[in-house]
């Protein structure tokens, strides 16, 4: 222990920002970059299209499938996206659920587009705004229905009528 923690009860400022800081990840990851016809697929998948969503897993883009499970609530959806090299997406999912650390870990990484989208899902008209100025209506519609499950799912958990109850 040292000695200003022992004096002081407290760590030193200098000590705590140390902590706060994210060191970047020396890692490969996948690009953020899908064709149009994929993306359409995405959402009717995210809309419960449970042939598009067995396409998807079939035809190379299992970690859309897996992101559509944990953006559910799946563990072993975010288990998978953990261990199978994407976690910028299952930082994406931490991020759009509020959470400010996965928010800056995105940040840190470069994932822009992944920071920005996160942001909207959670309420934050900022995200948004750069989403319009900056992708295609295709993922701007991908993130207005990953909102739009994201908040069913909120609805649903706070809704006492709809105790247990999936989407």
């Amino acid at each position: 222990m040292n000695w200003f923690k022992r004096v002081f009860g407290k760590e030193p400022l200098e000590e705590k920002r140390k902590k706060a800081e994210v060191k970047k990840a020396n890692i490969e990851f996948a690009e953020f970059n899908y064709p149009t016809k994929i993306i359409l697929a995405w959402i009717k998948a995210l809309e419960g299209h449970k042939e598009l969503e067995k396409f998807l897993y079939e035809n190379g883009y299992e970690e859309i499938f897996f992101l559509n499970q944990a953006l559910t609530l799946k563990q072993e959806a975010r288990d998978w996206l953990m261990k199978n090299g994407y976690p910028h997406l299952m930082a994406f999912v931490n991020a759009a659920e509020g959470n400010e650390s996965a928010q800056h870990w995105l940040q840190v990484h470069g994932f822009e587009l992944l920071y920005q989208a996160s942001i909207a899902i959670d309420d934050d008209e900022a995200g948004f705004k750069w989403l319009n100025l900056n992708s295609d209506e295709f993922v701007f519609g991908l993130i207005k229905t990953i909102k739009r499950v994201k908040d069913q799912i909120e609805f649903n958990h706070n809704d006492m009528y709809s105790f247990g109850k999936d989407i």
